[in-house]
């Protein structure tokens, strides 16, 4: 019997025997004995290996796609609510932008501690706004943040108040959805997809 001192590479020769006679070795030094015999064997590896990547790379942006849609629908209940709250009607449309995009950095500093403006600022670069970036959890978060902001505007809440509840509730939810795994998440039936 032939053992390597590595634990990763274990190759066991047995003596014949009834039915245990043989050589056993670890999948991979399997698989790499197994292209170097064979070059399409290899091809079909990598191909394959390619394939896994990708598809569990579009689980994971389905997922993200599919809160960041969520996001973007929720935030109508919000500016529905911004609308028929804070705007007075004498407002012209560029005056009714700027409480618009207020309303929507109250959320930005609850969840990300910082306004869109200050993101763009950093200069990393990236297109797009602060939400475009955000992790699965955030999104979440953020959709969840757009309702509740939406009835504390109904409620007459003045926005320092509810800056300091969307706040906690965005810490709050963060700490409990990060320690969730969300990689076992359910996926959407194909027609879906």
């Amino acid at each position: 019997m032939t053992k390597l001192k590595s634990d990763i590479l274990h190759v066991q020769v047995s003596k014949a025997g009834r039915y245990n006679s043989g050589t056993y070795a670890h999948s991979d030094i399997a698989m790499e004995f197994a292209s170097w015999i064979s070059a399409e064997f290899k091809l079909y590896l990598m191909k394959d290996y390619r394939r896994l990547k990708f598809d569990e790379n579009s689980r994971l942006s389905l997922s993200w796609n599919l809160n960041r849609q969520i996001s973007k629908l929720n935030y109508r209940v919000h500016t529905d609510a911004i609308q028929q709250n804070l705007l007075p009607p004498e407002l012209t449309k560029e005056q009714q932008s700027y409480i618009y995009s207020d309303e929507a950095d109250v959320l930005n500093v609850a969840l990300f501690g910082m306004t869109a403006a200050q993101w763009r600022k950093q200069g990393t670069g990236k297109k797009g706004n602060i939400r475009d970036y955000a992790t699965l959890q955030q999104l979440l978060v953020s959709a969840n943040m757009e309702s509740y902001n939406a009835l504390l505007i109904e409620q007459k809440h003045p926005q320092s108040e509810r800056l300091q509840a969307l706040r906690t509730m965005a810490v709050r939810q963060l700490q409990t959805l990060s320690a969730l795994d969300v990689s076992n998440l359910p996926q959407l039936p194909q027609r879906i997809k």
